[in-house]
Protein backbone atom coordinates (compact mmCIF):
# COMPACT_ATOMS: atom_id res chain seq x y z
CA UNK A 1 0.00 0.00 0.00
CA UNK A 2 3.18 2.11 0.42
CA UNK A 3 3.97 2.29 -3.20
CA UNK A 4 0.55 3.47 -4.34
CA UNK A 5 1.89 7.34 -3.55
CA UNK A 6 3.31 8.85 -6.12
CA UNK A 7 5.64 12.45 -5.72
CA UNK A 8 6.89 14.88 -8.60
CA UNK A 9 10.53 13.96 -7.22
CA UNK A 10 11.67 16.61 -10.45
CA UNK A 11 10.10 19.35 -8.14
CA UNK A 12 11.83 18.48 -4.72
CA UNK A 13 15.28 20.71 -3.90
CA UNK A 14 17.03 19.61 -0.48
CA UNK A 15 17.44 22.69 1.24
CA UNK A 16 21.08 23.46 3.46
CA UNK A 17 19.00 22.49 6.81
CA UNK A 18 21.67 20.82 9.42
CA UNK A 19 25.24 19.85 9.03
CA UNK A 20 27.79 16.87 10.06
CA UNK A 21 30.43 18.33 12.44
CA UNK A 22 33.19 16.35 15.09
CA UNK A 23 31.98 16.03 18.47
CA UNK A 24 33.81 15.15 21.70
CA UNK A 25 31.18 12.57 23.21
CA UNK A 26 31.24 9.06 22.38
CA UNK A 27 30.14 9.54 19.03
CA UNK A 28 33.48 11.23 16.76
CA UNK A 29 30.89 13.00 14.23
CA UNK A 30 27.17 13.93 15.11
CA UNK A 31 24.40 15.45 12.77
CA UNK A 32 23.28 18.83 13.90
CA UNK A 33 19.89 20.57 12.99
CA UNK A 34 19.44 24.46 12.30
CA UNK A 35 19.63 25.90 15.87
CA UNK A 36 23.07 23.48 16.02
CA UNK A 37 21.76 20.81 18.66
CA UNK A 38 22.55 17.48 17.76
CA UNK A 39 19.65 15.61 16.12
CA UNK A 40 18.73 12.88 19.26
CA UNK A 41 17.39 9.91 17.03
CA UNK A 42 20.98 10.10 15.12
CA UNK A 43 23.58 10.72 17.94
CA UNK A 44 22.16 7.63 19.76
CA UNK A 45 22.39 5.45 16.88
CA UNK A 46 26.03 6.95 16.02
CA UNK A 47 27.31 6.00 19.67
CA UNK A 48 25.86 2.64 19.26
CA UNK A 49 27.49 2.17 15.98
CA UNK A 50 30.87 3.40 17.65
CA UNK A 51 30.35 0.73 19.79
CA UNK A 52 30.49 -1.61 17.83
CA UNK A 53 34.26 -0.92 16.81
CA UNK A 54 33.45 0.84 13.76
CA UNK A 55 36.26 3.90 12.62
CA UNK A 56 35.82 7.49 12.66
CA UNK A 57 35.70 7.60 8.56
CA UNK A 58 32.97 5.32 8.98
CA UNK A 59 30.61 6.90 11.60
CA UNK A 60 31.58 10.22 9.22
CA UNK A 61 30.13 8.17 6.02
CA UNK A 62 27.00 7.02 7.85
CA UNK A 63 26.39 10.96 9.28
CA UNK A 64 26.22 12.68 6.24
CA UNK A 65 23.89 10.10 4.84
CA UNK A 66 21.66 9.99 7.46
CA UNK A 67 21.90 14.09 7.19
CA UNK A 68 21.21 13.61 3.56
CA UNK A 69 18.10 11.80 4.34
CA UNK A 70 16.66 13.95 7.04
CA UNK A 71 16.89 16.73 4.31
CA UNK A 72 14.88 14.77 2.23
CA UNK A 73 12.33 14.07 5.07
CA UNK A 74 12.01 17.46 5.46
CA UNK A 75 12.08 18.72 1.69
CA UNK A 76 8.56 15.99 1.53
CA UNK A 77 7.03 17.06 4.83
CA UNK A 78 7.43 13.48 6.44
CA UNK A 79 8.63 13.10 10.27
CA UNK A 80 11.36 9.98 10.14
CA UNK A 81 9.45 7.64 12.73
CA UNK A 82 6.85 7.98 10.21
CA UNK A 83 8.52 7.16 6.85
CA UNK A 84 7.61 4.37 4.63
CA UNK A 85 9.14 2.23 1.87
CA UNK A 86 7.33 4.53 -0.68
CA UNK A 87 10.07 7.79 0.85
CA UNK A 88 12.59 5.29 0.61
CA UNK A 89 12.05 4.68 -3.43
CA UNK A 90 11.45 8.07 -3.60
CA UNK A 91 14.76 9.04 -2.35
CA UNK A 92 16.88 6.37 -4.74
CA UNK A 93 14.48 7.35 -8.24
CA UNK A 94 15.57 11.39 -6.82
CA UNK A 95 18.95 10.44 -5.90
CA UNK A 96 19.10 8.68 -10.06
CA UNK A 97 18.28 11.84 -11.55
CA UNK A 98 19.59 14.73 -9.57
CA UNK A 99 22.61 16.10 -9.83
CA UNK A 100 25.39 16.05 -6.34
CA UNK A 101 24.82 19.18 -4.04
CA UNK A 102 28.36 20.85 -3.95
CA UNK A 103 29.31 23.64 -1.68
CA UNK A 104 30.80 25.49 -4.35
CA UNK A 105 30.42 24.89 -8.24
CA UNK A 106 32.92 23.15 -10.64
CA UNK A 107 35.52 25.58 -12.14
CA UNK A 108 38.27 23.92 -13.63
CA UNK A 109 36.91 20.57 -13.86
CA UNK A 110 33.91 22.10 -15.52
CA UNK A 111 34.69 21.37 -19.00
CA UNK A 112 36.05 17.90 -18.12
CA UNK A 113 33.44 16.37 -16.21
CA UNK A 114 31.56 13.24 -16.97
CA UNK A 115 34.50 12.82 -20.22
CA UNK A 116 37.25 10.33 -20.49
CA UNK A 117 40.92 11.40 -20.02
CA UNK A 118 42.28 10.73 -23.46
CA UNK A 119 46.05 9.22 -21.27
CA UNK A 120 44.49 7.33 -18.78
CA UNK A 121 41.19 6.68 -21.12
CA UNK A 122 39.71 6.73 -17.13
CA UNK A 123 36.21 8.69 -16.89
CA UNK A 124 36.49 11.99 -14.73
CA UNK A 125 33.54 12.22 -12.30
CA UNK A 126 30.36 13.86 -13.14
CA UNK A 127 27.93 15.46 -10.71
CA UNK A 128 25.44 12.59 -10.90
CA UNK A 129 25.31 10.57 -7.53
CA UNK A 130 27.22 6.73 -7.83
CA UNK A 131 25.49 3.77 -8.04
CA UNK A 132 27.64 2.77 -5.01
CA UNK A 133 26.54 6.81 -3.23
CA UNK A 134 23.24 4.96 -4.07
CA UNK A 135 23.98 1.97 -2.19
CA UNK A 136 25.52 3.04 0.78
CA UNK A 137 22.87 5.28 1.11
CA UNK A 138 20.37 2.62 1.27
CA UNK A 139 22.33 0.79 3.51
CA UNK A 140 23.13 3.64 6.08
CA UNK A 141 19.54 4.39 5.94
CA UNK A 142 18.37 0.56 6.64
CA UNK A 143 20.36 0.16 9.22
CA UNK A 144 19.45 3.21 10.67
CA UNK A 145 15.60 2.10 11.31
CA UNK A 146 16.24 -1.96 11.82
CA UNK A 147 18.24 -0.10 15.32
CA UNK A 148 15.48 1.44 16.22
CA UNK A 149 12.69 -1.16 14.94
CA UNK A 150 14.93 -4.11 16.63
CA UNK A 151 17.54 -2.91 19.11
CA UNK A 152 15.14 -0.30 20.10
CA UNK A 153 11.44 -1.66 19.74
CA UNK A 154 10.18 1.76 19.13
CA UNK A 155 9.95 4.34 16.53
CA UNK A 156 9.01 3.54 12.88
CA UNK A 157 6.40 0.34 12.36
CA UNK A 158 8.86 -0.59 8.97
CA UNK A 159 11.83 0.26 7.46
CA UNK A 160 12.07 2.68 4.35
CA UNK A 161 14.79 0.29 2.61
CA UNK A 162 13.41 -2.99 2.61
CA UNK A 163 14.61 -6.61 1.57
CA UNK A 164 13.34 -7.82 -2.10
CA UNK A 165 12.21 -10.82 -0.98
CA UNK A 166 10.24 -11.66 -4.19
CA UNK A 167 13.27 -12.88 -6.66
CA UNK A 168 13.35 -16.78 -6.33
CA UNK A 169 15.01 -18.75 -3.56
CA UNK A 170 17.76 -16.87 -1.23
CA UNK A 171 21.11 -17.50 -2.29
CA UNK A 172 19.77 -19.09 -4.85
CA UNK A 173 23.44 -18.11 -7.12
CA UNK A 174 25.58 -17.86 -3.65
CA UNK A 175 29.19 -18.49 -4.13
CA UNK A 176 30.28 -21.19 -1.97
CA UNK A 177 33.64 -19.41 -1.23
CA UNK A 178 31.75 -16.01 0.30
CA UNK A 179 29.87 -16.09 3.89
CA UNK A 180 25.82 -16.20 3.68
CA UNK A 181 24.94 -12.49 3.91
CA UNK A 182 22.58 -12.15 6.87
CA UNK A 183 20.15 -9.89 4.91
CA UNK A 184 19.32 -10.37 0.85
CA UNK A 185 19.40 -8.06 -1.47
CA UNK A 186 18.09 -4.84 -0.72
CA UNK A 187 14.95 -3.98 -2.87
CA UNK A 188 15.70 -0.33 -4.41
CA UNK A 189 19.90 -0.95 -4.59
CA UNK A 190 20.74 0.01 -8.28
CA UNK A 191 22.88 -2.74 -10.09
CA UNK A 192 26.96 -1.91 -10.30
CA UNK A 193 28.66 -1.82 -13.72
CA UNK A 194 31.20 -4.26 -13.87
CA UNK A 195 34.60 -2.03 -13.37
CA UNK A 196 37.92 -3.91 -14.33
CA UNK A 197 41.29 -2.85 -12.53
CA UNK A 198 42.42 0.86 -13.25
CA UNK A 199 46.21 -0.57 -13.72
CA UNK A 200 48.61 2.59 -13.84
CA UNK A 201 51.26 1.38 -17.44
CA UNK A 202 55.27 1.23 -16.06
CA UNK A 203 55.60 4.45 -18.47
CA UNK A 204 52.91 6.45 -17.00
CA UNK A 205 54.19 5.49 -13.52
CA UNK A 206 57.22 6.91 -14.36
CA UNK A 207 56.00 10.21 -15.39
CA UNK A 208 53.78 10.36 -12.42
CA UNK A 209 56.32 9.54 -10.07
CA UNK A 210 58.58 12.54 -11.73
CA UNK A 211 55.69 14.58 -11.47
CA UNK A 212 55.54 14.80 -7.79
CA UNK A 213 57.32 17.49 -5.90
CA UNK A 214 58.70 16.41 -2.79
CA UNK A 215 60.77 13.09 -0.80
CA UNK A 216 57.30 12.56 1.50
CA UNK A 217 55.34 12.59 -1.64
CA UNK A 218 57.85 10.05 -3.48
CA UNK A 219 58.03 7.81 -0.27
CA UNK A 220 54.23 7.43 0.38
CA UNK A 221 53.32 6.82 -3.26
CA UNK A 222 56.17 4.14 -3.66
CA UNK A 223 55.07 2.52 -0.93
CA UNK A 224 51.05 2.28 -2.33
CA UNK A 225 52.58 1.11 -5.57
CA UNK A 226 54.70 -1.99 -3.93
CA UNK A 227 52.16 -3.51 -1.79
CA UNK A 228 48.95 -1.68 -2.42
CA UNK A 229 48.01 -0.97 1.12
CA UNK A 230 44.89 1.14 1.42
CA UNK A 231 45.11 5.37 1.80
CA UNK A 232 43.65 5.66 5.04
CA UNK A 233 46.07 2.78 6.19
CA UNK A 234 49.26 4.03 4.97
CA UNK A 235 48.19 7.50 6.54
CA UNK A 236 47.95 6.42 9.90
CA UNK A 237 51.97 4.62 9.71
CA UNK A 238 53.68 6.17 13.02
CA UNK A 239 57.53 5.47 13.12
CA UNK A 240 56.91 2.65 15.23
CA UNK A 241 55.38 1.23 12.40
CA UNK A 242 58.45 0.65 10.52
CA UNK A 243 60.94 -2.17 10.44
CA UNK A 244 63.81 -0.62 8.55
CA UNK A 245 65.70 -3.78 9.02
CA UNK A 246 63.27 -6.00 7.21
CA UNK A 247 62.09 -3.47 5.48
CA UNK A 248 58.23 -4.00 6.56
CA UNK A 249 55.05 -0.93 7.41
CA UNK A 250 52.72 -2.21 10.18
CA UNK A 251 49.49 -0.75 9.05
CA UNK A 252 45.75 -1.51 10.74
CA UNK A 253 43.30 -2.88 8.28
CA UNK A 254 40.06 -1.23 7.12
CA UNK A 255 36.92 -3.09 8.29
CA UNK A 256 38.72 -5.65 10.48
CA UNK A 257 40.79 -2.74 12.44
CA UNK A 258 43.62 -5.88 12.70
CA UNK A 259 47.45 -4.97 12.26
CA UNK A 260 49.01 -6.97 9.72
CA UNK A 261 52.79 -6.39 8.62
CA UNK A 262 53.30 -5.83 4.68
CA UNK A 263 56.50 -5.76 2.53
CA UNK A 264 57.44 -3.03 0.49
CA UNK A 265 59.78 -2.31 -1.39
CA UNK A 266 63.57 -1.65 -1.40
CA UNK A 267 63.06 1.60 -3.32
CA UNK A 268 60.00 2.88 -1.49
CA UNK A 269 62.01 2.42 2.06
CA UNK A 270 65.21 4.11 -0.23
CA UNK A 271 63.02 7.28 -0.38
CA UNK A 272 61.03 6.66 2.95
CA UNK A 273 65.15 7.27 5.26
CA UNK A 274 65.11 10.38 2.34
CA UNK A 275 62.12 11.69 3.50
CA UNK A 276 62.64 11.29 7.34
CA UNK A 277 66.05 12.44 7.21
CA UNK A 278 64.84 15.62 5.20
CA UNK A 279 62.25 16.43 8.63
CA UNK A 280 65.27 17.55 10.42
CA UNK A 281 63.95 16.25 13.62
CA UNK A 282 62.57 12.69 13.82
CA UNK A 283 59.28 12.01 14.83
CA UNK A 284 58.94 10.55 17.90
CA UNK A 285 58.12 6.63 17.71
CA UNK A 286 54.00 7.11 17.99
CA UNK A 287 53.67 9.86 16.16
CA UNK A 288 52.87 9.45 12.67
CA UNK A 289 55.06 9.63 10.22
CA UNK A 290 52.97 11.37 7.24
CA UNK A 291 53.61 15.34 7.90
CA UNK A 292 52.60 18.27 5.98
CA UNK A 293 55.13 20.54 4.68
CA UNK A 294 53.79 23.61 6.26
CA UNK A 295 53.88 24.41 9.77
CA UNK A 296 50.25 25.47 11.27
CA UNK A 297 49.08 26.20 14.59
CA UNK A 298 46.09 24.16 15.91
CA UNK A 299 46.54 25.65 19.46
CA UNK A 300 49.37 23.60 20.47
CA UNK A 301 52.04 26.74 18.58
CA UNK A 302 52.96 26.59 15.27
CA UNK A 303 53.78 22.73 14.18
CA UNK A 304 53.97 20.61 11.16
CA UNK A 305 50.13 18.99 11.17
CA UNK A 306 49.50 14.67 10.25
CA UNK A 307 48.62 15.10 6.36
CA UNK A 308 44.93 14.31 5.99
CA UNK A 309 43.38 12.46 3.02
CA UNK A 310 42.15 15.75 1.26
CA UNK A 311 45.74 16.94 1.35
CA UNK A 312 47.16 13.73 -0.44
CA UNK A 313 44.30 13.78 -2.95
CA UNK A 314 46.01 17.55 -3.51
CA UNK A 315 49.18 15.89 -3.72
CA UNK A 316 48.08 14.20 -6.80
CA UNK A 317 45.97 16.89 -8.09
CA UNK A 318 48.83 18.75 -8.85
CA UNK A 319 50.32 15.87 -10.37
CA UNK A 320 47.54 15.11 -12.36
CA UNK A 321 47.90 19.13 -13.94
CA UNK A 322 51.27 18.48 -14.58
CA UNK A 323 50.59 15.63 -16.66
CA UNK A 324 46.74 15.88 -17.87
CA UNK A 325 45.69 12.92 -16.10
CA UNK A 326 43.17 12.08 -13.90
CA UNK A 327 44.94 8.87 -11.66
CA UNK A 328 44.07 8.42 -8.05
CA UNK A 329 45.24 7.03 -5.02
CA UNK A 330 42.93 3.88 -5.33
CA UNK A 331 44.56 3.15 -8.84
CA UNK A 332 48.22 2.57 -7.37
CA UNK A 333 46.43 -0.05 -5.44
CA UNK A 334 45.11 -1.49 -8.21
CA UNK A 335 48.35 -1.03 -10.22
CA UNK A 336 50.49 -3.34 -7.44
CA UNK A 337 48.13 -6.29 -7.19
CA UNK A 338 47.75 -6.50 -11.14
CA UNK A 339 52.11 -6.34 -10.93
CA UNK A 340 51.72 -9.23 -8.16
CA UNK A 341 49.06 -11.25 -9.58
CA UNK A 342 51.30 -11.22 -13.23
CA UNK A 343 54.19 -12.71 -10.77
CA UNK A 344 54.00 -16.69 -11.33
CA UNK A 345 56.07 -16.61 -7.91
CA UNK A 346 53.25 -15.69 -6.37
CA UNK A 347 49.69 -17.37 -5.77
CA UNK A 348 46.15 -15.39 -5.38
CA UNK A 349 46.15 -16.49 -1.55
CA UNK A 350 49.49 -14.45 -1.37
CA UNK A 351 48.10 -11.01 -3.06
CA UNK A 352 44.47 -12.25 -0.95
CA UNK A 353 46.73 -11.78 2.01
CA UNK A 354 48.89 -8.54 1.22
CA UNK A 355 45.76 -6.34 0.03
CA UNK A 356 43.98 -7.42 3.07
CA UNK A 357 40.84 -8.84 1.16
CA UNK A 358 38.72 -10.95 3.86
CA UNK A 359 37.56 -13.52 1.21
CA UNK A 360 39.43 -15.07 -2.00
CA UNK A 361 36.94 -14.16 -4.27
CA UNK A 362 36.97 -10.83 -3.99
CA UNK A 363 40.64 -10.85 -5.38
CA UNK A 364 39.70 -13.19 -7.85
CA UNK A 365 36.92 -11.28 -9.26
CA UNK A 366 38.49 -8.18 -9.35
CA UNK A 367 41.85 -8.52 -10.23
CA UNK A 368 42.06 -12.77 -11.07
CA UNK A 369 40.86 -11.69 -15.49
CA UNK A 370 42.42 -11.33 -18.53
CA UNK A 371 45.06 -8.61 -19.23
CA UNK A 372 42.87 -6.14 -21.56
CA UNK A 373 45.94 -4.85 -23.45
CA UNK A 374 47.24 -8.34 -23.80
CA UNK A 375 43.60 -9.51 -25.21
CA UNK A 376 44.22 -6.44 -27.72
CA UNK A 377 47.43 -7.34 -28.68
CA UNK A 378 46.69 -11.03 -29.34
CA UNK A 379 43.90 -9.73 -31.46
CA UNK A 380 45.85 -7.69 -33.85
CA UNK A 381 48.06 -10.61 -34.18
CA UNK A 382 44.83 -12.67 -35.29
CA UNK A 383 44.44 -10.01 -37.70
CA UNK A 384 47.98 -9.52 -39.07
CA UNK A 385 48.39 -13.48 -39.65
CA UNK A 386 44.94 -13.67 -40.77
CA UNK A 387 45.72 -11.08 -43.56
CA UNK A 388 48.91 -13.19 -44.36
CA UNK A 389 47.48 -16.79 -44.91
CA UNK A 390 43.73 -15.77 -45.96
CA UNK A 391 44.28 -12.20 -48.70
CA UNK A 392 41.03 -10.24 -49.70
CA UNK A 393 39.17 -12.32 -51.93
CA UNK A 394 39.55 -9.99 -55.53
CA UNK A 395 36.68 -8.45 -56.41
CA UNK A 396 35.55 -8.58 -60.60
CA UNK A 397 33.89 -4.90 -60.59
CA UNK A 398 34.69 -2.14 -59.69
CA UNK A 399 31.71 0.18 -59.14
CA UNK A 400 30.78 3.57 -60.61
CA UNK A 401 32.47 6.13 -59.18
CA UNK A 402 35.91 4.60 -57.80
CA UNK A 403 38.99 4.71 -58.98
CA UNK A 404 41.13 1.52 -60.26
CA UNK A 405 44.28 3.16 -59.21
CA UNK A 406 43.01 3.91 -55.64
CA UNK A 407 41.43 0.53 -55.15
CA UNK A 408 45.13 -0.73 -56.00
CA UNK A 409 46.25 1.17 -53.25
CA UNK A 410 44.23 -0.26 -50.76
CA UNK A 411 43.98 -3.81 -51.86
CA UNK A 412 47.54 -4.42 -53.26
CA UNK A 413 47.94 -7.33 -55.45
CA UNK A 414 44.45 -9.25 -54.55
CA UNK A 415 42.80 -6.35 -56.77
CA UNK A 416 42.07 -7.32 -60.45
Amino acid sequence: MFDDLERDITTIRLSKWGSVSESHGPSVWLVYDDAEKPVSAIREFLIDFVAQGNSSSSVRSYAYALLRWWRWLRAIGVEWNKATPAEGRDLVLWLLAAEKERNHRRTKSASTAGTINPVTRKRYLDDNYAARTIRHSNAVIRAFYQYWIDDRQQGPLVNPIPLDRGRGRPYAHHNPLDPHRPEGRLRYNPKLPKQLPREIPDERWRELFGALGSDRDRALLSLVVSNGARSEEVLMLRMVDLDWGDQLIRVVRKGTRAEQWLPASPESFVWLRIYVAGLGQQPAPNERLWQTRRRRDRGDGLRQQPLTYDALRKVLTRANDKLGTNWTMHDLRHTAAMRMIRDENLSARDVQTVLGHAHLSTTANIYLIEDEANVIQRVRQHYAERERDVPLAPVADLAEGYDAADMGVLFGDTWT
